[in-house]
């Protein structure tokens, strides 16, 4: 992402969240009045660097994608809750996880008040983006090629997760 394109993605977010650089916002749950105040809303671009990984803040911050394959997470089995890495809003249920055979976890149902949407044309084609809706970080994309019974594969980003065991 160039510096120009990446400073008016920060802007437009400061700006309440509901338009990003490249995409139209498609829900409001970014603009949510339980998060409007969050204080995750208010970190600078330093702030949010000093609180995550290089590859978290990639992801998290600049919407990047990691590498399949080179999650951990994709071989947790236990019960438990994924969060977000940025702010540890609950975003999936463990028993809602299945492996795509993608590389990277795979859920077919999502906490749906915690995450906002958006259409992203990144690669040229439309895809629905996922965001937590509390910090604005990314997490991955939907398809509608999942399991029974939603047919939705949220195909989410390892290292924007925390797993917390039951």
């Amino acid at each position: 992402m160039t510096q120009a394109l990446l400073h008016r993605r920060t802007l437009l977010a400061g700006l309440g969240g509901l338009a990003l650089a490249g995409c139209s916002s498609e829900t409001a749950s970014a603009g949510d009045p339980r998060f409007a105040d969050s204080p995750f809303r208010r970190l600078t671009e330093d702030q949010w660097r000093a609180r995550l990984s290089g590859p978290s803040f990639n992801v998290l911050r600049r919407e990047a994608t990691e590498r399949p394959f080179t999650s951990p997470l994709n071989d947790e089995h236990r019960d438990g809750t994924f969060l977000c890495r940025g702010c540890e809003l609950p975003l999936f249920q463990s028993r809602w996880k299945y492996d795509s055979r993608t590389g990277w976890p795979s859920f077919y149902d999502v906490i749906s008040r915690n995450i906002g949407t958006k259409t992203d044309y990144r690669i040229g084609v439309p895809r629905t983006e996922y965001h937590c809706a509390r910090c604005l970080g990314h997490q991955g994309h939907v398809f509608d090629d999942g399991p029974r019974p939603t047919g939705k594969r949220y195909c989410n980003n390892g290292v924007a997760l925390i797993f917390r065991p039951a």
